[in-house]
């Protein structure tokens, strides 16, 4: 007679473990996969392709763009200078972007970098665009654009007359210089400038300037915390030093 122990379990043959393990590994890498948020909608304001000021940086986004811009170039620490058409213009007509500028580029005289995610194109003009080059900055913490930077030595009135049916008549400024005119339009505290600016040449330079200024005062509110915190612990361990 063969007496069975109602205790001991029956055992599973090894190929159900061999599976187990596989699913709980594909479980494992599954579960670490970021999920992409969702694209913004644009809540009004100034646009370039799908680049808005609610837009949220993400892997897709940058795939769409290379589409639309052809290939990129990527950094993740910058310098930011909000000036594009000479020095002091921000200074003398706007000076709530100057002031931007003067708190990102604060100590003066120091080199100050970013973090930041900045997309660049310089062949734009392979998808039939009349751009030169194109930049594209955003926030690594929010990742939310702080500007749409563009530049075109081809004659751009017709997106300029395109910009004014959407945005409604700009504002028109004669440089002081005699070197060109600037075209702008405000939405809220954005501003998207274009400037016509004559080289050495007497040819004619585009750029045009999408400046996201709220996003922009976040980005900048961050790293001044971040800048107390680093020096409010550097005076601590200096001060235990003795």
């Amino acid at each position: 007679m063969v007496f069975h122990n109602a205790n001991k379990k029956s055992a599973l043959p090894v190929w159900f473990w061999l599976q187990m393990l596989i699913f709980l590994a594909v479980l494992a890498c599954s579960s670490e996969e970021k999920i992409e948020p969702q694209p913004q909608e644009n809540s009004g304001g100034f646009t370039f392709f799908d680049v808005h000021h609610d837009t949220i940086y993400t892997k897709s986004l940058r795939e769409r763009l290379v589409g639309t811009l052809s290939s990129d170039a990527i950094e993740y620490r910058s310098i930011i200078n909000l000036e594009i058409v000479e020095e002091g213009f921000l200074q003398q007509h706007f000076p709530r972007l100057d002031e931007l500028n003067r708190r990102l580029n604060y100590p003066a005289g120091e080199r100050v970098e970013h973090p930041t995610i900045k997309l660049m194109y310089r062949w734009a003009t392979r998808k039939n665009l009349p751009f030169s080059y194109v930049e594209l900055l955003f926030s690594q913490e929010s990742r939310k654009p702080l500007y749409v930077k563009i530049e075109s030595a081809r004659n751009i009135d017709d997106i300029v007359d395109s910009l004014s049916e959407k945005y409604g008549p700009s504002t028109v400024l004669q440089l002081d210089s005699g070197r060109g005119e600037i075209r702008y339009w405000e939405n809220n505290r954005d501003v998207f400038l274009v400037a016509r600016l004559l080289r050495r040449s007497r040819r004619p330079l585009y750029r045009m300037m999408i400046y996201y200024a709220d996003n922009l005062e976040e980005f900048i509110l961050g790293q001044e915390k971040l800048r107390e915190m680093i020096e409010e612990k550097q005076q601590r361990e200096g001060r235990s030093a003795f």
